[in-house]
């Protein structure tokens, strides 16, 4: 009775190789979140899907670059970056003197 005191979690530990919780969305969901958000961009709220497809494809690579990566993970990064870049030039192109105006 007192042999195996202390004992039982040594050889037979209760969560073998998990180190989070899992709780949150898979890394397959987020790449699928990531271009989801990526394509709405082009046509509504570009700066803020953008950034938004950017960290799902970066969170759905593992926050790596080291290694295999998912395609839905690297197209929302991809075109998350691409969207951003559009979004903040057609902000510049608004904000400049003489947008639209007669002289």
């Amino acid at each position: 009775m007192m042999a195996s005191f202390g004992h039982g979690t040594r050889r037979h530990p209760r969560s073998r190789g998990r180190t989070w919780s899992r709780t949150g969305p898979d890394r397959a969901t987020l790449g699928i979140i990531g271009v989801i958000c990526a394509v709405a961009g082009f046509f509504v709220l570009g700066i803020i899907l953008g950034p938004v497809a950017i960290v799902c494809g970066w969170l759905a690579m593992g926050r790596t670059w080291a290694g295999s990566r998912p395609a839905t993970a690297l197209v929302a990064l991809v075109l998350g970056a691409i969207d951003t870049l559009l979004a903040v030039i057609w902000l510049a192109g608004v904000t400049t003197p003489g947008n639209g105006m007669l002289f």
